[in-house]
């Protein structure tokens, strides 16, 4: 390793800087830019098309404080090295960094792809240079999103309804959502019956089996239907059996006579998964652990700068020979000899540029650590680590052998058929299973049968099936059809899937993708208006034009000229623009026709989707799925849409009425019409319509309720209805109120214990998220006044917008609370005296 003195080494985070000081020791000075330090500008292009598309950067306020400190720590330094991420970003960062700081020492670029000292030590044995073949290709990447979010989202804004955005990846991901979600408004269901019986050995062994032939002919199953549409395909004399057909079999055969007449064994072999990409973690991690791609990423991003694992944005396959002989050393310890494969499996990867080849997501240094040994960590990343451990260990494993048995029993008439499987080797198994939990069980025995041997039917029992509509994407399915598409790369993937829900494109059901009226809409102005931009094929090409540019075989300046301008007739976005757009028509989804011959009309407005019939209006919930809109529905939510307002009677007080009301964010009550509205509140979570009478909604209008001063200290304790929910209130202490408790008739001793929860003098405690790693103080996210914040009792970060508390985690909050201190004190208004004119 060089010589320390007077060595600066710079990151991007304050946990993997903690990480590399525990490595390299007190002899080098490690400092953190806390990510990005500079970007485009937030509130305009930045981008000069008419110049060569020069780029404008901008230092954040909120990072003057940090380049402020590094300057200083640069100024006593006498080498600076830059050991940002491994990728493209990383590189950006890293080229930010020389240019604002203004370094004059020698600089060198560290790439390493695990925080251990064996690569910290070989990555200071072969500096490099910045490789502006990288930083140009993100450079691009930067100012071909900034082209399409900043001229398309304010058409968006304009045409359709505000906060809406477009982006070159986002866009084709919301298309590939709202296009399966097309594929199941066009499924025509189709049913299909057969038989199943329970078949006893004269042992008294019993086996299962179902019905494949009749009469020498073949029964229509599952795979005779076509699985985009539903339909039957040409099945030739195949026999369909609908449910008539199949009773009427059923008490036919119940009494024959059966005996084994086929059986076959045939010996199979499943070889393990390759380890872990950036996007096959995702889906597992969604599989096994139902962790969001966001939660994978942000666990992965600590494991990574802990030291624990391998870089976690990756597209590759491959294990280093240090990687295979860690491997291969656990699996002869932990499993034994007959788990070895003579010799190390290599997976081959699809990786084009060998700058950026790093290796799969696996533990890292020459010794996996044992899951047992990072007990010390959060639970969510003892989860993911031992998934990774796993699934490398079970890559390096030899296959499972498996034996696989079919049985036909039958009579004069009929054909049943009965499958077994057994895994008679475990091999990799014994360490991983890919999209199953680990005490699933892999056999399906059948009982030990000879052909000729007569058999027992003990019972036969028609069985229904219908036809199914392709599934809704989850997050793991997502990704990993952009994937296959070339749409996307493992740094992008996490991102899409969290800004298409905060920007209310998609929403999450039972971990189904649903998208929402207004993506459709999106949707179909860009199909219309700016196709290429939402084609798959084109979308995978730029990500292909973007890579040729970071291997140094292409220039970005033709490809930017080309997108934006356009070249040989083409048009280009410049042009695309200028086209006159129908907002009616795009924002317009025809449902059908009533009996009046007047068409159900879905329309997307400035405030959220609603249904039209004729004059009449109502609006609609943005969950609600496009496919499962049918007209009898639409028709019916119209009907009662036209009950609201609906008036609840007079308020004795002020003689003015109760109504309830249905707006864009559900039901709410109000106190007075129009004209003399005095007073708004919402319904209590989880209550419906039908249950609000007057009386209800007085009490609710009729909030806060003052319970009575504290016994203690005499305040008032009130209880009322606040953004997040019921809530007590006494003084300066805030408490939500407990499930299971009823806001209307809580009395005061409970509320008084229920305050006592936590101590005085704190505002709502939405989630403790765990003590700081240093100091050991609490960190909580809290409800504030202007929403949910995250605080260590001294610096307090405000949530994201429609950030969920339960996904802050303890290493992000630190991180984020670090950064926020780094800015310093905010800056109060000054105000100045004016001096009185003499």
């Amino acid at each position: 390793m060089t010589n320390a003195k007077q060595a600066l080494v710079i990151v991007e985070s304050p946990s993997k800087a903690r990480t590399l000081q525990k490595v390299l020791g007190a002899e080098y000075h490690i400092a953190a830019s806390i990510g990005h330090i500079r970007d485009l500008p937030p509130r305009e292009m930045g981008v000069d098309t008419d110049h060569d598309f020069k780029v404008t950067y901008q230092i954040a306020p909120e990072k003057k404080k940090v380049i402020s400190e590094l300057k200083k720590a640069v100024k006593g330094a006498e080498v600076v090295y830059l050991a940002t991420d491994p990728d493209r970003e990383g590189e950006a960062i890293s080229w930010h960094l020389t240019e604002a700081l203004g370094i004059t020492v020698p600089t060198y670029r560290l790439v390493f792809h695990e925080v251990t000292r064996e690569a910290i030590e070989h990555a200071f044995e072969a500096p490099r240079d910045i490789d502006m073949c990288l930083v140009k290709a993100q450079e691009t990447r930067r100012i071909l999103d900034r082209l399409v979010g900043y001229e398309i989202s304010p058409l968006l804004w304009r045409k359709i309804a505000p906060r809406l955005s477009a982006g070159r990846v986002q866009s084709v991901a919301i298309r590939l959502v709202v296009e399966r979600e097309r594929g199941r408004l066009r499924f025509k269901s189709n049913a299909w019956w057969d038989i199943v019986a329970d078949f006893a050995t004269r042992k008294g062994e019993h086996f299962s089996a179902t019905l494949v032939a009749l009469e020498g002919k073949r029964l229509v199953n599952g795979k005779d239907f076509d699985r985009t549409t539903g339909e039957l395909k040409a099945v030739g004399n195949a026999l369909l059996l609908d449910q008539e057909d199949a009773e009427h079999w059923t008490r036919t055969l119940c009494d024959r006579s059966w005996r084994v007449t086929a059986l076959e064994e045939k010996p199979s072999r499943s070889n393990p998964w390759p380890p872990f990409t950036t996007s096959t973690l995702q889906q597992e991690a969604y599989r096994k652990l139902r962790f969001s791609a966001k939660r994978t990423m942000q666990v992965a991003q600590r494991l990574y700068e802990g030291g624990y694992i391998t870089y976690m944005r990756t597209d590759s396959t491959s294990l280093s020979q240090e990687a295979l002989a860690a491997a291969r050393d656990l699996i002869m310890k932990k499993f034994g000899k007959e788990y070895l494969p003579a010799k190390a499996r290599i997976f081959k990867t699809k990786v084009k540029n060998a700058q950026e080849a790093h290796e799969a997501i696996r533990p890292a240094g020459a010794r996996f650590r044992e899951p047992v040994e990072l007990a010390g960590l959060e639970k969510d990343q003892q989860r993911l680590y031992e998934l990774i451990y796993r699934r490398t260990l079970a890559c390096q494993m030899t296959p499972a052998l498996i034996r696989q048995t079919t049985a036909e029993i039958t009579d004069d008439a009929a054909v049943f058929q009965a499958t077994g499987k057994v895994v008679e080797f475990r091999g990799y198994l014994a360490a991983y299973r890919a999209g199953r939990d680990d005490g699933d069980n892999d056999d399906k025995t059948l009982p030990s049968l000879t052909e000729g041997e007569t058999v027992t039917c003990a019972e036969l029992e028609p069985k229904g099936h219908e036809t199914k509509p392709p599934a809704r994407y989850t997050e793991a399915t997502l990704i990993k059809e952009m994937e296959s598409l070339g749409i996307g790369r493992p740094s992008t993937y996490a991102s899409i899937m969290d800004t298409i829900q905060r920007r209310e494109y998609v929403v999450k059901q039972k971990g189904a993708l649903v998208p929402t009226f207004i993506a459709v809409a999106v949707v179909r102005l860009m199909e219309q208006y700016f196709s290429d931009l939402v084609d798959y094929q084109f979308t995978a090409r730029m990500e292909d034009v973007l890579d040729e540019i970071s291997r140094g075989e292409r220039e970005a300046l033709p490809y930017l000229q080309q997108f934006y301008f356009g070249q040989n007739g083409g048009q280009g976005l410049q042009e695309l623009l200028k086209h006159p757009i129908d907002a009616r028509e795009v924002c317009t989804i025809h449902i059908g026709e009533g009996e009046d011959q007047q068409p159900v009309l879905v329309r997307v407005g400035r405030y959220g989707p609603y249904l039209e019939h004729g004059d009449e209006r109502t609006n609609l919930d943005l969950e609600t799925p496009p496919a499962e809109l049918s007209l009898e529905q639409a028709l019916e939510l119209i009907r009662k849409g036209g009950e609201y307002p609906k008036e609840l009677g007079l308020d004795p007080a002020t003689e003015l009425p109760v109504l309830l009301k249905k707006g864009r964010f559900g039901f709410y009550l109000q106190l007075g019409d129009n004209e003399h509205k005095q007073k708004q509140k919402s319904l209590l979570p989880g209550m419906q319509p039908e249950e609000v009478s007057l009386e209800v909604a007085l009490a609710i209008l009729g909030l806060p309720r003052d319970l009575g001063p504290h016994p203690e200290t005499g305040e008032p304790v009130r209880a009322d209805l606040g953004r997040y929910g019921p809530y007590l209130k006494c003084g300066d202490v805030n408490r939500r109120l407990p499930k299971g408790e009823d806001l209307l008739t809580i009395e005061l001793e409970r509320a008084v214990e229920i305050l006592k929860q936590g101590g005085r003098g704190a505002t709502v405690v939405l989630r403790t998220v765990g003590a700081h790693p240093e100091t050991g103080v609490e960190i909580q996210v809290k409800e504030g006044r202007y929403g949910p914040y995250i605080t260590d009792g001294k610096t307090n970060v405000s949530l994201k917008k429609n950030e969920d508390p339960e996904g802050v985690e303890l290493t992000d909050a630190v991180e984020r609370l670090a950064a926020k201190a780094a800015q310093g004190p905010s800056k109060g208004r000054r105000y100045t005296r004016r001096r009185k004119k003499s």
